[in-house]
């Protein structure tokens, strides 16, 4: 069980066996972030089928929305970092919606840089580098990847630094660069590869295909 819900529960023993009501505000606390840890873990499922191709599911936003509300309620920071990013991340791929999602994944960088989550932030450099490709600020979206991909080396995620690496590899050929393009598109395979993520493998091979 986890130790959130178990002192929820011992608050409640002792509010109605012992008649002391006392810490019945922080059971709600403390059943707060419980509810926030799962709002966003329901919130990740929905966007994986979404990327799974089984279109958007209506309640995904709503879950993101309501993490980030109960985090931040809780003085949660790191929390209400990750979950706004998500929120972000629903505007951006799902509803393609850049506009939308550049200001929250501004604040959702400001949070976890807050926080001290690297992983996250790694997270949010990425889609920001998104944003910034696809309204051909080409210089700007490296600079965000790459300090992503030093992020995501630190912090030991070396799927999320092929997947990050397939982006630079658009860049660069955005830029004319096509050489430089499929030299980083062979070491994200390797790493890819090591790492035994398909998924990323899979996008290198579309990548080269279009480089």
């Amino acid at each position: 069980m986890d130790t959130r819900l178990e002192r929820a529960r011992v608050l409640y023993e002792q509010a109605v066996f012992a008649g002391d009501a006392t810490g019945l505000e922080a059971a709600d606390r403390e059943l707060d972030g419980v509810e926030a840890d799962l709002a966003l873990a329901r919130g990740r499922v929905a966007h994986a089928r979404f990327l799974d191709g089984q279109g958007e599911d209506a309640a995904e936003l709503g879950l993101f929305e309501r993490a980030a509300e109960l985090y931040r309620a809780g003085g949660d920071v790191r929390g209400e970092g990750e979950a706004l990013f998500w929120v972000g991340v629903f505007h951006q791929v799902v509803r393609r919606d850049q506009e939308a999602a550049r200001p929250v994944l501004e604040r959702a960088h400001e949070l976890a840089a807050q926080a001290g989550d690297r992983l996250t932030l790694s997270y949010v450099l990425r889609h920001l580098g998104i944003g910034e490709h696809v309204a051909g600020r080409l210089e700007a979206a490296r600079e965000r990847l790459e300090e992503s991909v030093r992020l995501r080396r630190e912090v030991g995620f070396p799927a999320g630094v092929a997947a990050n690496m397939v982006g630079l590899a658009y860049i660069a050929a955005a830029e004319g660069r096509r050489a430089h393009a499929l030299a980083v598109l062979d070491e994200a395979a390797e790493i890819a590869s090591a790492d035994g993520a398909a998924g990323v493998l899979r996008s290198i091979e579309e990548a080269r295909e279009q480089v």
